[in-house]
């Protein structure tokens, strides 16, 4: 009997809180459907973003693709081929990948993209002798904000620096990146870089950096540390 009436109270309990919610849907229908109907609302903004996102991303990988692309045109005369299209002369090419990644940067600023058009412009910039140019460009790109790619500009101003004559700031930008190498700069490859920049002048303080790397599991990396010791002046 005492089972019953418990099994009998629980059952009374389930009806009463169903009840009751039912009763509280009832009074508050118009707030509930409200609040809903923002979740929902809220849940699709969302979704619509992601998808926005990532049309962007598309977007913006796909004029960088088409500015970096020029750099692999022909030069010569037009052949009128649409698939194949030329340009006149080194320097035509030049400007016609310049503007497009200017274009870019001012299309999308603060992007991955625009920084890595930043990183380009440095490049092209080196490969025609403005070196001023190309630190100007270097920089920024060091300063954006993926790490990655950061690295890498970073790793080209430091070269661009000697090249200037501030051996100082190269070795300070080197050293960073021996501190805190990343996927594109190995510590590896910094420590060879920075030895060899400062291999003409202290030499023996090249050797050090290097020795470490006669042992590496990688053979080419032990390789690139035996010839640029090598090519040290004697001590």
């Amino acid at each position: 009997m005492d089972r019953i009436s418990r099994k009998e109270l629980k059952k009374d309990k389930f009806r009463e809180e169903l009840a009751s919610t039912v009763e509280y849907v009832g009074l508050h229908r118009q707030q509930m459907v409200r609040y809903g109907a923002i979740v929902v609302a809220l849940v699709l903004a969302v979704l619509g973003w992601r998808y926005y996102s990532k049309q962007k991303a598309a977007e913006r990988q796909s004029v960088l693709q088409a500015a970096m692309d020029i750099q692999n045109r022909q030069i010569g005369p037009d052949t009128g081929n649409e698939f194949l299209p030329t340009y006149p002369t080194v320097e035509a090419r030049a400007n016609a990948a310049n503007k497009a990644l200017n274009d870019l940067i001012a299309k999308y600023p603060g992007s991955d993209e625009a920084q890595i058009a930043y990183y380009f412009l440095g490049v092209a910039a080196t490969d025609t002798g403005k070196m001023t140019d190309a630190e100007k460009y270097f920089k920024v790109a060091s300063e954006e904000g993926n790490r990655e790619y950061a690295s890498l500009a970073k790793y080209s101003l430091a070269h661009v620096e000697y090249t200037l004559g501030k051996p100082a700031e190269g070795e300070r930008l080197m050293r960073s990146l021996i501190e805190k190498p990343t996927a594109f700069v190995s510590k590896d490859q910094a420590t060879l870089s920075l030895a060899k920049l400062i291999g003409p002048v202290r030499p023996n303080e090249a050797r050090k950096l290097l020795e470490p790397l006669l042992t590496s599991k990688s053979p080419a990396v032990s390789r690139a540390a035996l010839t640029a010791i090598s090519e040290f002046p004697p001590q």
